[in-house]
């Protein structure tokens, strides 16, 4: 009996195990909709090769003077990370072509901001997030303009517009209140002119 009762509930459990693992998948694209990011992400250990990629994406395509803005590269990458439209793994989506600057796996970092970019990414990996930027997965630098009509500004950080794509429906939906690159950039966060910029749609 209790032999029988064994087998009949091995399938069961591996039927549910199953579609668990097939809920989290998202392979119906990337989100549309952001918002921030309540609290923190879970924490996660990763190889000191990972850590690297991160730590060069956030020096490299952020002001380095500003710490929010360094939090808010690495929040992308992340966000990027748990998206089933980028690769898997953080120097994959941190050397996908096009998409972060030239040489940022290989181009030397100056010593003096090491320790800075250093605390940056093991913020990160430790569950920080940039509140503003929430789930989105794009920015350019700051300033700059594009015809493009599904671009929506969550966030000015580190001299980077943060964006989300939503489709025409969604943008034309939008109220005043949204955060607009323009009147970010003469927020309380500063802008900076020389910060590289990423892949825009």
């Amino acid at each position: 009996m209790q032999g029988r009762a064994r087998t009949r509930i091995g399938p069961v459990l591996m039927a549910a195990s199953a579609a668990c693992g097939l809920g989290a998948c998202n392979t119906s694209g990337p989100v549309l909709t952001t918002g921030s990011i309540p609290g923190r992400a879970p924490p996660m250990a990763v190889s000191d090769a990972e850590r690297d990629c991160l730590g060069r994406a956030m020096y490299f395509e952020s002001n380095r003077s500003d710490e929010g803005g360094l939090i808010a590269v690495g929040t992308v990458v992340m966000n990027r990370l748990e998206n089933a439209i980028f690769p898997g793994g953080i120097c994959a989506v941190v050397g996908q072509p096009g998409q972060f600057a030239a040489g940022v796996l290989t181009k030397p970092m100056q010593e003096k901001d090491l320790q800075k970019v250093a605390d940056a990414t093991d913020a990160v990996l430790a569950g920080e997030r940039h509140p503003q930027v929430g789930k989105a997965m794009y920015f350019h630098t700051a300033g700059r303009r594009y015809p493009y009509g599904n671009m929506h500004y969550v966030a000015v950080a580190g001299g980077n517009a943060f964006y989300e794509k939503r489709d025409a429906r969604a943008a034309k939906s939008e109220t005043a209140s949204e955060v607009k690159p323009e009147k970010a950039a003469s927020a309380s966060i500063p802008t900076f002119a020389a910060a590289p910029m990423m892949a825009t749609p």
